[in-house]
C-alpha cells in the first residue's frame, strides 16, 4: 500500500471543495422548485460514473490527445485556482449553460457535480496520488452528495444564507492552497 490516511483525507477534502455541494444548495433548491423535484439516486450514480470513468481512462484519453498528466495537472491547477477565486470573491468566471427545464440529471450530475472542475481535479490528483485513495474519495463524496440532495431543504434552513456563504468562502481558500501545491509539484518538471 503506497498511500496513507493523510493522502485519503487530502484527496477527499479536495474533491469535496471542488464539488462544493454545500455551496450549491441555493442553486439546487431553485432547480428543485423549477423542475418539480430532483432524482437523487440517478444524479448521484451518473455523476459518480463520470468521475470513476475519468479516473481510469482520463489518462489514456489525454495520451491520445498527446498531453501528459503533468501538463494536464498544471492546467487543472489553474482551473482549480480560478474555482477557488470564484468561491472566495463571489465572482462568476465559469457560467453554466444549465437549462432548468431539462432533466435535472443534466445540470446536476453534469456540470454541477461532475463538471470540468471536478474531472480536471481528479486527473490532477491522479498525477500526485495513487488510484485507490482517489477512488475512495470519489465514493465518500458521492455519499455526501446523495445525503445533501436528499436533505436539501433542512440543510438550507440549518446553515442559513450567512452559513452557506461562510462554507463556500472557507472551501475556496482551501482550493486556492491545493491549486498552488498541485502547480508547484508538477510545473518544475515541465520547464526545461
Amino acid at each position: 500500500m503506497n498511500w496513507e490516511l493523510k493522502d485519503l483525507l487530502t484527496v477527499t477534502f479536495t474533491l469535496f471543495a471542488v464539488i462544493d455541494i454545500i455551496g450549491s444548495i441555493p442553486l439546487l433548491i431553485s432547480l428543485k422548485e423549477k423542475t418539480g423535484g430532483i432524482r437523487e439516486v440517478r444524479a448521484t450514480l451518473i455523476s459518480g460514473g463520470l468521475m470513476i470513468l475519468f479516473l481510469f481512462v482520463g489518462e489514456s484519453f489525454l495520451n491520445i490527445l498527446g498531453v501528459d498528466v503533468k501538463s494536464f495537472a498544471v492546467g487543472g491547477s489553474i482551473v482549480i485556482f480560478i474555482l477557488g477565486l470564484e468561491m472566495v470573491l463571489g465572482i462568476e468566471f465559469f457560467k453554466p449553460d444549465a437549462d432548468p427545464k431539462s432533466s435535472t440529471v443534466v445540470p446536476i450530475a453534469f456540470p454541477l457535480i461532475a463538471g470540468s472542475g471536478t474531472l480536471t481535479t481528479i486527473i490532477s490528483l491522479r498525477a500526485n496520488y495513487s488510484e485507490i485513495p482517489v477512488l475512495i474519495a470519489i465514493l465518500v463524496n458521492l455519499v455526501v452528495v446523495y445525503i445533501v440532495l436528499k436533505l436539501l431543504n433542512p440543510l438550507a434552513k440549518i446553515l442559513g444564507p450567512a452559513g452557506l456563504t461562510a462554507v463556500r468562502k472557507f472551501f475556496g481558500v482551501i482550493l486556492l492552497a491545493i491549486a498552488v501545491k498541485i502547480f508547484a509539484t508538477n510545473a518544475s518538471g515541465l520547464i526545461k
